[in-house]
């Protein structure tokens, strides 16, 4: 009989990611969220709702939710912007040396 294999997540990560287009699909994904976390920490910061923080960007609490999940298809920097404003902050956008 057989051992079975237990492989855990970051085992079975670690094999993808040494495929070029899924790191790729991956890295795209993962800056999304990242982005997404900061976005709901800024609302969050602020003791808002998504209904609160669609108001002050003069949006939809739908157009709130898609954001907040990462979902950025049709993403703007003028979303970016309102989001910066609507929150009180500077908007900073850098590049920076590829890994």
């Amino acid at each position: 009989m057989r051992a079975l294999k237990i492989r855990t997540f970051q085992d079975h990560l670690r094999k993808e990611l040494k495929d070029p287009e899924f790191r790729k699909h991956f890295e795209e994904e993962r800056r999304a969220l990242s982005l997404a976390m900061r976005i709901v920490a800024l609302r969050q910061k602020h003791g808002w709702t998504q209904k609160d923080f669609a108001k002050a960007m003069g949006t939809s609490q739908q157009v709130v939710s898609r954001i907040e999940s990462g979902d950025y298809e049709g993403f703007t920097l003028k979303t970016l912007e309102r989001i910066a404003q609507a929150t009180g902050t500077r908007l900073n956008i850098d590049f920076l040396p590829a890994a």
